[in-house]
């Protein structure tokens, strides 16, 4: 774990908080985004490509609709991003317009994630723009997303769009300093952690906390947001976004923030870290004890006779979560089947399914390959 290593790091996923687009929700931070942005173009300069994603929609709309608080209806929550997106995004424009350098806005929501071939063009498009010089904006599609296609905080998709562009480092500014032991608004003894693996047992007293009145994430989320990159193999700094050339510094191996670095065995391949993109599964396959065991401990694929139960409605390819008798969530996979046959298969043995179904069918309820373990 050796800040100086960050300066190989050629392509940077940069997630920039509401509070810090917004002042706090007193007036859209022009000042600030030209001071980011210069330090973008002088990392552009040493040769790493950029993406940034902007969260701060919500919060331009509704300083400039004049709304002290913020909307609890989705459809104002909605019309506040639409009328907020149009600032942010010329914003950044304009910032980086002064350095000559081009921008490009992407709006995503969790269904782009979610399907396997608007993922793919997702990622195609990023990789064109970032071939061209051009710094994309990343922002979710707040004026359409719902609950069901929603990322739920920008930094889940921060760690959604370091798997698209092929990033190899992750930088979260924030309005704290990083990660603290506990709470320090309530905790006077609460230190800041420079340097953590990503199984640190450090970070689970930090986790806790939401975000303020601006936005949805909390350091709770930017943890998980590092957990994501971290199957990618790739390492999260978080940060203090106010502190004088942060992003330099990051760059510089000095040790602002707090850095998790990614154990190189955590790494993914391609398909699974697609399948860990996808925060949001339509059901739950209950399993008996011996089907606990052969996925944690064997590494064996969900055969159907494991299963005890079936909660929810899918179709063959939707991603649902393997909960053992105790309800904990222990993988995530793409069913082979669909509900109303899996209810059909609980508890039969492979050599079973071809009769019970009355044709021919796959053996495993969720291939491995097709598995990952955790929530």
């Amino acid at each position: 774990m050796n800040r100086a290593d960050l300066a190989s790091r050629r392509r940077w996923v940069i997630k920039i908080g509401s509070s810090l687009l917004t002042d706090n929700g007193q007036a859209v931070a022009a000042s600030a985004v030209a001071r980011w942005v210069a330090q973008i173009a002088a990392l552009r300069a040493r040769g790493v490509e950029v993406v940034v994603v902007s969260s701060g929609a919500v919060a331009a709309g509704m300083l400039r609709l004049g709304l002290g608080q913020r909307p609890d209806n989705l459809s104002q929550l909605q019309a506040a991003a639409a009328v907020g997106q149009l600032d942010i995004a010329s914003l950044w424009d304009r910032a980086l317009a002064v350095h000559q350098i081009n921008a490009a806005q992407v709006l995503l929501t969790h269904e782009d994630a979610a399907d396997r071939q608007r993922y793919l063009n997702a990622r195609n498009t990023l990789r064109a723009l970032l071939d061209w010089g051009v710094v994309p904006v990343i922002n979710e599609n707040d004026t359409v997303a719902s609950d069901e296609i929603r990322f739920g905080d920008n930094d889940t998709l921060a760690a959604v769009a370091v798997d698209l562009c092929s990033a190899d480092l992750l930088v979260i500014l924030t309005d704290q300093q990083g990660i603290y032991s506990s709470d320090p608004r309530f905790d006077p003894q609460a230190e800041l952690i420079g340097d953590a693996s990503i199984d640190d047992e450090r970070l689970v007293a930090a986790a806790g906390g939401s975000g303020g009145t601006l936005g949805r994430g909390g350091m709770k989320t930017k943890l998980q947001a590092a957990q994501i990159a971290a199957r990618s193999g790739v390492s999260t700094v978080i940060a203090g976004g106010s502190l004088d050339e942060v992003l330099v510094a990051v760059a510089d191996g000095h040790p602002v923030g707090t850095c998790l670095w990614a154990g190189e065995d955590g790494r993914m391949t391609a398909r699974k870290r697609w399948i860990a993109a996808q925060r949001r599964a339509v059901g739950k396959l209950w399993l008996d004890d011996g089907a606990r065991e052969a996925l944690l401990d064997k590494g064996r694929s969900l055969l159907p006779v494991g299963v005890t139960s079936v909660e929810g409605r899918f179709a063959p390819g939707d991603l649902v979560h393997c909960v053992d008798a105790s309800g904990q969530v222990i993988a995530r996979g793409l069913s082979n089947y669909d509900s109303e046959d899996a209810r059909r298969l609980c508890g039969v043995t492979s050599t079973q399914i071809n009769q019970v179904l009355g044709r021919p069918g796959e053996p495993e309820l969720v291939h491995r390959n097709n598995l990952i373990l955790g929530a």
